[in-house]
């Protein structure tokens, strides 16, 4: 169907919309002495997402593919289980951890085929989606501490 690049960036996005549902969710229904900062950071973290599923989407297009669509296709292909609409804060942020660490997985998969390929542009995309995830996956962890 299409190369190895363009088949990582197609799962970067169906990892990345999984995670902005998730991190909605987890927006909407936080509640506890929390509240606030992570009603806050959620709102922070899906914007942000939502903005860099564009630019990955646009690479594939660019590549000469079709971007993933339809939630349950976006769903499956992601693999990343839902969490509970009334899960605690601690839970919601220990799943996110868990979402997060997910994705990075599947952009270091995509960094690297973009990179045996030669393909600068999307190796330089995964790697600008790595440093925000793993600046993420700390933020939250040292929430949980």
């Amino acid at each position: 169907m299409s190369d190895p690049v363009t088949e990582a960036l197609r799962q970067v996005v169906a990892d990345t919309y999984a995670l902005i549902g998730q991190t909605h969710v987890c927006h909407w229904n936080v509640r506890g002495p929390s509240f606030f900062s992570l009603h806050t950071a959620f709102e922070e973290q899906y914007n942000e997402l939502f903005l860099a599923v564009d630019e990955i989407a646009e690479r594939i297009r660019a590549k000469g593919a079709l971007a993933p669509g339809g939630l349950s296709n976006l769903a499956k292909m992601a693999g990343i289980d839902e969490i509970a609409e009334d899960a605690s804060a601690k839970e919601m942020v220990a799943h996110l951890v868990k979402s997060n660490e997910k994705l990075l997985d599947d952009l270091k998969i995509g960094r690297d085929k973009a990179g045996e390929a030669g393909d600068s542009e999307s190796e330089d995309i995964m790697i600008a989606r790595i440093q925000v995830h793993e600046k993420t996956v700390w933020m939250l962890k040292s929430y949980l501490e």
